[in-house]
């Protein structure tokens, strides 16, 4: 199936305008991505209208999968690996037939794919067309298929003495044990297949908890003896070349394996308590962590103003927030729209979280003398065009930092304020002589994270009298080009959970961002002395959406819960 034919029968259907088609097909041969990809990164159109338009132009039958229909035995009938990588998943099996479903069954390599699984079940097969996110809550499935390897894994395992201690060369052995490397590979495998950020290895007094975190929340996913903690938590730091006869410190490392066909790291922090070592591991996927500004859910305006800022010559670009609210998540968006053979971006990061193709990244080491302020001196003869400070942390690495701003090189950092308007006073108790700030500052942003809603299961319901009142308050302070499209009653919406969310009626988390561009009437404000009413005034005059009220706006376009945001942007 081609893109245009792809493009023209969504225009015939009418659920995308001409115009937005035109902007498709060029972004088809600049991305190198497909128009039916674009379509879903996008979410121009929903993936079951794309599924349906698709089937008839491929003349193979859609179908809407329920994820929970699906028993492990049927799951099993088409590995994990292969189900990931080629985007197929089993449906049904009948005595001679295997019904399958496929996101693109008219690719040369998903067909050969089905052949071969034909070929070795002995049975025929035939297929359906289902959506990516019909896939992805079947893979979600396949954890729950992994829970009959760790308890085959646990049977395996001789008794252990029902005493904690035992000595390192037993340790060692148990830790070596195929049942234990099949319970680590299980629970690192549900963890990239759920989506997840964080996993806990915890020991309680009489069993070892673990735990997900998946969009902010931590979750209990697994219980397991206490008696395999010590095995477990040692294959893990031999995984991560961490000392394993050091149990009275914390300690760091990472390791890196290949799971559900991507390089997965795994950042690994180990720490002492009452009932033995507790293992924190940091999942970064590259699918889930390098993300477009799109996928971040930047709106129109917001995005303009950061691409504005990164295509000047020089300057710097400031996100603030607190920690955990994805600022090096937003630059590394930012470096991903600069990087191209042309330019030379150099990065110092603490750690190096996700490794970018073509941009230099380096990690600092403070134990040993390399912290932001002396890589920044360093990165300076790197001859780099780009370059990206994880963190403003004192006032050495803010004067450097600015000076290479001034000196012809685009800045990326963060600083930890609650808003954007306040980095400015921030730099100035760092030191920076406010004369510099006008040439050296493009832009300031501030951001946070909330959950984005469930669009399968999300229901909306009329706002209040009391948030209705909020509501307006914030659209009247907003510009009338933004204030225009949105009249009371007015709709927010909330997501009771589904299939497609595990009945959680989440499905990530969306940035909720402020951008302070520099401007000659802020530099006036800078050089005549700075005070933070002035600032907002200055704000309000540039028409800057706030934190709170790009929520909002969120919330009535139906993306996030407007409790939610009315919660995190309190203090903002």
């Amino acid at each position: 199936m081609k893109d245009k034919e792809l493009i023209k029968a969504l225009i015939d259907a009418k659920l995308i305008t001409s115009d937005a088609a035109d902007r498709l097909l060029g972004d088809v041969g600049s991305t190198k991505r497909s128009a039916e990809q674009l379509v879903y990164d996008r979410q121009l159109v929903a993936e079951e209208e794309v599924a349906k338009i698709k089937s008839q132009l491929l003349k193979i039958p859609y179908k809407k999968v329920d994820p929970d229909q699906l028993s492990p035995e049927l799951l099993k009938l088409i590995p994990t690996d292969a189900a990931n990588r080629y985007k197929i998943i089993p449906l049904e099996k009948k005595s001679d037939m295997l019904i399958v479903g496929a996101v693109n069954p008219e690719d040369a390599s998903v067909k050969e794919a089905l052949r071969f699984v034909g070929k070795d079940l002995k049975i025929n097969l035939g297929v359906y067309l289902v959506t990516p996110k019909d896939v992805m809550a079947v893979l979600k499935q396949y954890g729950g298929a992994n829970k009959d390897e760790v308890q085959a894994a646990l049977r395996a395992i001789k008794p252990l003495s029902g005493q904690r201690g035992i000595t390192m060369e037993s340790e060692m052995a148990v830790a070596q044990e195929a049942p234990v490397i099949k319970i680590v590979s299980s629970i690192l495998k549900d963890a990239v297949g759920a989506d997840a950020s964080d996993i806990h290895l915890e020991p309680q007094r009489n069993r070892l908890r673990v735990r997900f975190r998946k969009n902010g929340v931590l979750q209990e996913v697994l219980s397991l003896p206490i008696e395999l903690h010590q095995p477990i938590i040692s294959r893990v730091k031999i995984l991560s070349n961490l000392k394993i006869d050091e149990t009275r410190i914390p300690q760091d490392g990472r390791f890196r394996t290949n799971i559900l066909d991507r390089d997965i790291d795994f950042r690994v922090s180990s720490f002492p308590t009452p009932f033995g070592e507790k293992l924190a591991l940091r999942v970064l996927d590259p699918k889930v962590g390098l993300r477009s500004l799109d996928d971040l859910g930047f709106l129109n305006r917001n995005a303009d103003l950061l691409k504005e800022a990164i295509a000047k010559p020089y300057g710097m670009v400031l996100i603030t927030g607190p920690t955990g609210s994805g600022k090096t998540t937003t630059l590394y968006s930012l470096m991903q729209i600069l990087n191209n053979d042309g330019v030379n971006i150099v990065s110092l990061e603490d750690p190096v979280e996700y490794s970018i193709e073509g941009v230099n990244q380096s990690q600092i080491k403070p134990e040993i003398g390399y912290d932001f302020a002396s890589g920044l001196r360093e990165i300076l003869r790197q001859d780099p065009d780009v370059i990206m400070v994880g963190e403003i942390r004192d006032s050495e690495t803010a004067t450097l930092a600015v000076h290479a701003a001034l000196t012809g090189h685009i800045v990326l950092t963060t600083l930890h304020t609650n808003n954007a308007v306040t980095a400015v006073p921030r730099l100035i108790d760092l030191g920076i002589q406010p004369f510099l700030l006008p040439s050296s500052l493009n832009l300031m942003g501030a951001q946070r994270l909330v959950s984005e809603l469930c669009p399968d299961c999300k229901k909306s319901t009329v706002a209040s009298q009391a948030m209705t009142e909020i509501i307006n308050k914030e659209l009247s302070e907003m510009p009338e080009s933004i204030r225009s499209k949105y009249k009371a009653p007015y709709k927010i919406y909330h997501a009771g959970g589904c299939a497609t969310c595990n009945q959680k009626g989440i499905v990530g988390r969306l940035a909720v961002f402020e951008a302070f561009k520099m401007t000659p009437q802020l530099s006036d404000i800078i050089s005549s002395g700075v005070t933070e009413n002035k600032l907002w005034d200055e704000s309000k005059r540039q028409g800057m959406v706030t934190l709170r009220q790009d929520g909002i706006l969120k919330s009535l376009d139906g993306r996030v819960s407007m409790e939610e945001v009315l919660r995190d942007t309190e203090e903002a």
